[in-house]
């Protein structure tokens, strides 16, 4: 899994066989099928289309809602927010990480970790987006069940904000958070090997204020998110949106409150 959760930074465009070919190259005994299951426990998945998605998949009976962000220039802060969530590997096992982040501003509004994939800490980071007293015009998730959940929409709903989804099989419609996911896994996660989830938290909520208040990024001009989502000045170029390029211990409370642990 470790293999694979770097090989995929790498060529994010192989799919099961090829990762399975580059594995054996490296002299691991894997066959396709645990190479397919690996990659859908640790929510990896080609970005090509597929007919079904790793995480990605909507919870049944849950209401479809477009993409709305094809046209749209993301031009102002709270414009426009998204969510998504990755695989964060540990010294022994491993946690999901969700993220909300502004698009125009690149900060990262909220974050939460857990040992499941329920659709509580994703809740959880919302609701704490929310509680800032801020709220996006737009919201932008892929269609995995935790963000068709209907404790999730509702949420959405009553805060009156008009709820987007990526279209099926495109893996560029919510691409700023997919940078993130790389950023924080090449800068942080690969650096360390956390010991127990309170370490992982600990590290995380360091490393995403250091994104926030002081890493300089060259799409915003060389300033940091803090200050673009803060001043709302505009930037160079205005973005848009791209139109189409194990629990880890069985008895721990699934849903990890970060700001207790840290």
């Amino acid at each position: 899994m470790r293999l694979l959760d770097e090989q995929y930074l790498q060529t994010p465009f192989y799919g099961v066989d090829k990762m399975t070919a580059w594995l054996r190259q490296r002299g691991c005994a894997v066959n396709p099928k645990r190479v397919r299951r690996l990659l859908r426990q640790m929510g990896l998945e080609a970005i090509y289309p597929r007919p079904r998605q790793g995480l990605s998949q909507p919870g049944p009976g849950q209401r479809r809602y477009p993409y709305l962000l094809g046209e749209v220039a993301v031009t102002r802060p709270n414009q426009v927010w998204a969510a998504d969530i990755t695989y964060v590997r540990m010294y022994r096992g491993w946690v999901y990480l969700v993220a909300i982040m502004d698009w125009f501003s690149r900060y990262v509004v909220a974050w939460e970790v857990s040992i499941t994939l329920e659709a509580d800490f994703c809740v959880t980071a919302l609701q704490r987006a929310l509680a800032t007293g801020r709220r996006p015009e737009i919201f932008n998730t892929d269609q995995g069940s935790q963000f068709t959940s209907e404790a999730f929409v509702q949420t959405l709903k009553e805060a009156q904000v008009q709820i987007s989804r990526d279209g099926k099989g495109r893996a560029f419609d919510n691409i700023f958070v997919e940078r993130l996911w790389r950023t924080v896994k090449v800068e942080e996660v690969y650096l360390r090997d956390y010991q127990t989830v309170a370490e992982a938290c600990c590290h995380l909520g360091r490393y995403f204020d250091f994104y926030n208040q002081e890493r300089l990024h060259q799409a915003l001009g060389y300033r940091t998110p803090a200050v673009v989502y803060s001043v709302a000045a505009a930037p160079p170029v205005a973005l848009r949106a791209p139109s189409g390029a194990a629990a880890f211990h069985p008895v721990m409370n699934p849903l990890i409150n970060r700001e207790i642990l840290v």
